[in-house]
């Protein structure tokens, strides 16, 4: 009898295929069933390695199969594509992530607890009203605009001329009317955002990992909060430049025959995280351009250096790239901010002249 070992599950909305291998590699079972005949038949196996996708409902599953002995382990979709053979459906999908779960060099993605999922739906329902402010904000003002009526590119001067506009002569009533109706749209989106603001600050009033994070400069509560609940624990990162890759904060390599060839930055893993960091090095370069050369600590010198070499847009993802992987730094080894850190780095030893 086949000792059942790897479990390869391919996740859907209304069907969930799963590919059962022993010990061997060998493929002893292929079922595609619905939700709730899987859960049932999940139910009743043995512990073995269960692995899928990281992809919607992954992270439930995780915990899921986790609280009935088995172990879980969850692959970036991109690391189970090389492992499909022939075409792709649902039971090829399930093979191949099993194939891929047996390999000795694979990365897994660690599961998120449900608290930490919690946090993260307030920041995806805080990015969908921004969106949906701007969204009425930009049709507000296309549509004045067909009445001659121009407003300046900013979402405060057009919020500013609201209330005038409601009784502006040049707009017909029922404009008037739609204005009116915008006004209590914007109130409700402007409550929502609060209300995301005040629970994204007090998680990271009461987050070690987000006060930690917050010490460095252009890391504010949301960045702080985000980081705190997408990465439980740093460790899972080898070293900060593979927690930067992760990011997609990183060049990509096309490299042969000894020859370097870096390209463009990825954009691979968080997307939402990366532009977080993003927008916080942009601040931070405004910061050191705008410092006394005289006071300047030794970060501030660098980015200035870095601006006049590589101009603007390189400095800002260079500088979310050095935040990330300090960021690594403070999380894994559960250190503060520390500025002179470097001076203890073994290399720094080694580059300085040597005392007569």
């Amino acid at each position: 009898m086949h000792q059942l070992t790897t479990i390869g599950i391919d996740l859907a909305k209304d069907v969930i295929a799963a590919c059962v291998m022993d010990q061997y590699g060998a493929v002893t079972e292929q079922r595609v069933l619905r939700r709730e005949a899987f859960e049932r038949w999940a139910a009743q196996l043995e512990p073995a390695m269960v692995a899928m996708e990281a992809c919607g409902s992954a992270h439930h599953w995780g915990r899921w199969f986790a609280a009935r002995g088995h172990t879980t382990r969850l692959i970036a979709p991109e690391f189970v594509v090389p492992f499909r053979k022939g075409g792709k459906n649902d039971t090829a999908d399930a093979e191949a992530v099993a194939i891929a779960a047996r390999q000795p060099t694979m990365r897994f993605v660690p599961i998120k607890t449900a608290d930490q999922q919690a946090m993260l739906a307030w920041h995806c329902a805080r990015e969908g009203w921004k969106e949906e402010r701007v969204a009425l904000l930009n049709r507000v003002r296309g549509l004045l605009a067909e009445y001659g009526v121009v407003i300046p590119r900013s979402p405060e001067r057009l919020l500013t001329a609201l209330p005038a506009l409601t009784e502006d002569a040049r707009l017909p009533d029922r404009i008037h009317a739609l204005l009116l109706e915008v006004r209590e749209q914007l109130s409700a989106l402007h409550a929502r955002l609060a209300k995301c603001d005040a629970h994204i600050a007090a998680h990271a009033n009461h987050s070690t990992a987000a006060q930690r994070a917050m010490q460095l400069t252009g890391v504010g509560p949301v960045t702080a909060s985000a980081l705190a609940a997408t990465v439980p624990d740093a460790r899972v990162f080898r070293n900060g430049r593979r927690f930067g890759a992760w990011l997609g904060l990183t060049p990509r390599q096309h490299s042969s025959g000894g020859k370097t060839r870096l390209g463009r930055i990825s954009l691979h893993g968080n997307v939402y995280l990366r532009n977080l960091l993003i927008q916080g090095a942009r601040s931070t370069l405004q910061s050191a351009l705008r410092a006394d050369p005289a006071k300047a600590n030794r970060l501030q010198r660098w980015i200035s250096a870095l601006y006049g070499r590589k101009g603007y847009f390189k400095t800002v993802i260079a500088i979310a790239n050095k935040h990330a992987r300090m960021l690594w730094a403070m999380l894994a080894r559960d250190e503060n901010y520390d500025a002179s850190a470097w001076q203890r780095h073994p290399m720094t030893s080694i580059a300085s002249p040597k005392n007569p």
